[in-house]
């Protein structure tokens, strides 16, 4: 068979898999889910392509980092039909604006370019991964309506600016160069600093617009930031650090531009401290895309860029192979995952399984979390989030 001009790869037999999410598909499909066939003009129900989504508590609401169209979507409620338009926006004034920053010059409080991550702030805030603005904004009171300020910003001294690191030759310990994820745990803030190829860390939520991290790993200190500090790869190194998650109190980082998922044992402060585990590669060294191959394996990993825990089972945005991985503890180096979505078998890969889009296929999943028994995908390349059920078991 043959989509275009491209052959489509296939394995000579299929293997036996586990589903990770519902076999039946998602229970919801949030914005376009037909072909692509042009610019998705904004409105309160379409997005293009959203790169994260985060439900806060088992009846909403609901944000979706609508990455494209440089803002966030907000819902009440949990949706429960397809297509359910949004309640709230940010980013700008109404649901038909578009642009960087809206269309103007300057960032604000009340703005954003290329938002990616959205995590809970405390009982009641939210904080946002604003990517191409080289910032973190931060409300101390989840939003419940549109054009909404935040309230702090990090990376930057205001609200205003937005070039990277800020305007200096090299990064420091109050700067970000495309924060992709956030994560808070234990009292600690963890920021993805994907372009600085570091995670940055604040002992505890800061209060200050700027404040300055107190730590970071990835890279040996807070002004560094060459590919894998310098060198090549190890358990202390990151390339394009895209999600941030905890696995029975050990992090976990999708380290994306090395092809890999690195976890700890426990969530460290120390850029001495080495990772316990790697996922996707045999060992720490190890950096190439489907550990060498063209067809993936159930141990290999092409460009991770989410990630999310549920019990004892981590989960994975596979996103250059367009598939969601399964993985239950204990971990070893190298080890396999045990429940697939997006592809039918651990040996395939491509856009939606190289056919038009349905309702679950799955093309460059980036955003991944999960809340309750939900996994929140944000299915980029198809310009929608999926809200979908995890399988109870997944064997193993």
């Amino acid at each position: 068979m043959r989509v275009g001009l491209f052959p489509v790869p296939r394995p000579e037999r299929l293997e036996v898999t586990t589903p990770l999410l519902d076999p039946a598909g998602p229970l919801v499909v949030l914005g376009a889910h037909d072909a692509f066939d042009g610019p998705l003009t904004p409105s309160a129900t379409a997005m293009y392509g959203p790169r994260g989504a985060q439900r806060f508590g088992s009846d909403g609401p609901l944000w979706v980092a609508d990455t494209g169209h440089h803002r966030l979507l907000g819902y009440r409620r949990t949706p429960t039909e397809d297509r359910t338009p949004a309640d709230w926006v940010l980013g700008h004034r109404n649901f038909e604006r578009e642009g960087r920053n809206s269309g103007y010059d300057q960032a604000s409080a009340q703005t954003m370019n290329m938002p990616t991550g959205v995590q809970p702030y405390g009982e009641r805030g939210m904080i946002v991964a604003d990517s191409w603005n080289n910032r973190v904004l931060i409300w101390r009171e989840r939003p419940e309506d549109s054009h909404v300020p935040a309230d702090l910003v990090l990376g930057q001294g205001n609200f205003e600016d937005q070039s990277p690191n800020r305007g200096r030759e090299g990064p420091g310990p109050d700067t970000l160069h495309w924060p992709f994820q956030v994560l808070i745990h234990q009292g600690r803030l963890y920021v993805a600093d994907a372009g600085n190829r570091r995670v940055l860390g604040w002992h505890q939520l800061p209060v200050e617009n700027g404040q300055p991290a107190d730590f970071v790993l990835g890279q040996p200190n807070l002004h560094h930031r060459s590919d894998n500090a310098g060198g090549p790869a190890d358990a202390r190194t990151v390339r394009w650090p895209h999600d941030l998650a905890i696995f029975g109190g050990n992090l976990a980082i999708a380290d994306a531009g090395n092809n890999r998922v690195l976890v700890y044992d426990g969530a460290p402060v120390d850029p001495e401290t080495p990772a316990r585990w790697v996922l996707g590669q045999d060992h720490f060294a190890a950096v190439d895309h489907n550990r060498g191959e063209n067809l993936p394996t159930a141990a290999s990993l092409s460009m991770p860029y989410g990630l999310d825990a549920m019990g004892d089972r981590l989960l994975v945005a596979d996103t250059s192979n367009s598939r969601l991985l399964g993985y239950r503890g204990p971990l070893s180096d190298g080890a396999p995952a045990v429940a697939l979505t997006g592809q039918d078998d651990f040996r395939m890969k491509g856009d939606n399984r190289w056919q038009l889009p349905v309702r679950d296929s799955l093309c460059w999943p980036y955003g991944l979390k999960v809340s309750g028994d939900l996994a929140i995908v944000a299915d980029t390349g198809n310009h929608r989030v999926v809200l979908w059920r995890v399988v109870e078991d997944l064997g193993g």
